[in-house]
């Protein structure tokens, strides 16, 4: 049994809190805000104790694991002092709007001997794990093309639903930064590492925030593989995310994670199963119908909001009881930041953008989201 807590009691901290009482070894036990009243309203309801103090509510609850579901640019005092506390972190995605506060999450983690991961619970869905699969069994040769393809939309309601969405300062980036990041991981776990990027980004149709609606990116692999993005808020009511890979011998394997208008923590439920949407693997494309049958009853059996969730936080207690790594460590949810990264500096700079990135030092443009 492990005892385990939250930091931060937005809309997606129900979700996790949900998931950590429904886990097996997961003894649910204490919440943080900043604002003790809304902790205890949030303590409240889960039957937990309610803190103003990080430190104080790891040392006093004795706590394994803390989740950080503060708004992104947020995540790094909270992690940081959760870690030196004693406990291991897991940061809802992504795991910081900018590399300096992952480089600083991923040292403090391994200054002080803790686990560091980051919610990524698109990899644990059912299609996805057969595509990567099929991957790692040859099915489909060297990946030599991924594309992701993500249409959907936010309306003015979203952004009023919490005062800090759509801002720089308190979001960090807009459809990059908040909705993509789930299919930028999958793609990279599916591709491996990046060499090089070209992108560009713009609002599009939302012109009472400051962020980002619409970004495409161009990307090279180590691998000699190629990459498109297309990722957007501006398609309503929202129409498909789609990650497809093909390979060197001709064959292509793919996902839709989300189908229709696209989920909201704490305001809509998930709208469509995911499924495998493309598979041409020789002697397998008859495979696909069955797939989305099976795949959809069991969506309908489960609440997918919650049962990923609880899949990723399961492993990241397993690897604390085995002392392994989880399967997303705290390096994997930066290459998810480093991706975007590169494409807000990409337009700024104009040019192809090499990688590995490294914290601009000498720049106050916010990695050129403010240029």
């Amino acid at each position: 049994m492990y005892r385990t807590g939250i930091v931060g009691c937005g809309k997606v901290a129900h979700l996790h809190a949900k998931a950590l009482q429904n886990l097996e070894y997961s003894d649910f036990s204490a919440v943080f805000s900043r604002t003790l009243s809304k902790a205890k309203e949030f303590a409240v309801q889960y039957g937990v104790k309610a803190y103003d103090n990080i430190t104080e509510m790891v040392s006093q609850e004795n706590l394994d694991l803390v989740i950080i579901c503060t708004p992104h640019p947020n995540h790094l005092d909270p992690s940081i002092e959760a870690m030196k506390a004693g406990a291991h972190v897991i940061v809802e995605k992504p795991l910081a709007s900018s590399l300096s506060d992952c480089d600083a999450m991923i040292k403090a983690s391994k200054i002080h001997g803790k686990k560091l991961g980051v919610i990524s619970q698109r990899r644990f869905y059912e299609p996805v794990q057969r595509v990567k699969k099929a991957i790692e069994d040859g099915k489909i040769g060297r990946p030599v093309l991924g594309t992701v393809n993500m249409l959907g939309w936010r309306d003015e309601k979203y952004y009023k639903s919490d005062p800090w969405r759509g801002s720089w300062e308190h979001e960090g980036g807009g459809v990059m930064v908040n909705q993509a990041p789930h299919q930028f991981d999958v793609l990279l776990w599916l591709m491996g590492e990046v060499e090089e990027v070209f992108g560009a980004w713009a609002n599009l149709n939302h012109p009472y925030i400051e962020v980002e609606d619409t970004a495409l990116a161009i990307i090279k692999f180590k691998n000699g593989g190629l990459g498109n993005i297309i990722v957007s808020n501006s398609q309503k009511p929202g129409i498909y995310g789609k990650i497809q890979i093909h390979g060197s011998n001709g064959a292509s394997v793919g996902v839709q994670p989300e189908g229709g208008s696209m989920f909201v923590a704490g305001m809509t439920n998930i709208a469509e199963p995911p499924i495998n949407d493309l598979w041409t693997v020789p002697g397998e494309e008859a495979l696909l119908k069955d797939w989305i049958k099976t795949d959809t009853a069991f969506f309908n059996s489960i609440d997918a909001t919650v049962y990923y969730i609880e899949r990723q936080i399961e492993d990241f207690l397993q690897a604390i009881k085995e002392n392994r790594d989880p399967l997303v460590i705290g390096e994997e949810g930066r290459k998810t930041v480093e991706l975007f990264t590169a494409i807000y500096r990409s337009q700024r700079d104009q040019k192809v953008i090499k990688f590995p990135l490294e914290p601009e030092s000498d720049r106050d443009d916010f990695d050129g989201r403010k240029s």
